[in-house]
């Protein structure tokens, strides 16, 4: 997977970088999970993860190369403020099930 960053505009208004990018995915040969993409965004711009959220992810068809828009904030908190509850729950790794519910089954 290769991450191509294709523009990069600062929003001091909301304390974002708004970053639209290309991934290149002829490897896997379907589209990256939005968390390995999130993780590949932060390691090329030197950000931390938590700062990341990953707005839309999508393949062009008959391509392996995927386009997108990642928001990376000043802090969580401001992500808070800005960011819906469900772009939050999208960039959140999946939860584990618990040993309670896998003792019941």
């Amino acid at each position: 997977m290769e991450i191509e960053i294709v523009s990069d505009k600062e929003n001091p208004l909301l304390k974002r970088r708004e970053v639209h990018f290309r991934v290149k995915h002829g490897q896997t040969g379907s589209t990256p999970p939005r968390l390995q993409v999130r993780n590949a965004i932060a390691s090329a711009l030197k950000v931390k993860v938590d700062f990341v959220f990953v707005k839309k992810l999508k393949t062009k068809t008959g391509k392996h190369i995927a386009v997108g828009l990642a928001n990376i904030y000043d802090s969580t908190d401001q992500a808070k403020l800005v960011e819906p509850e469900y772009i939050m729950k999208r960039n959140e790794p999946p939860e584990k099930p618990r040993q309670e519910e896998e003792g019941k089954k």
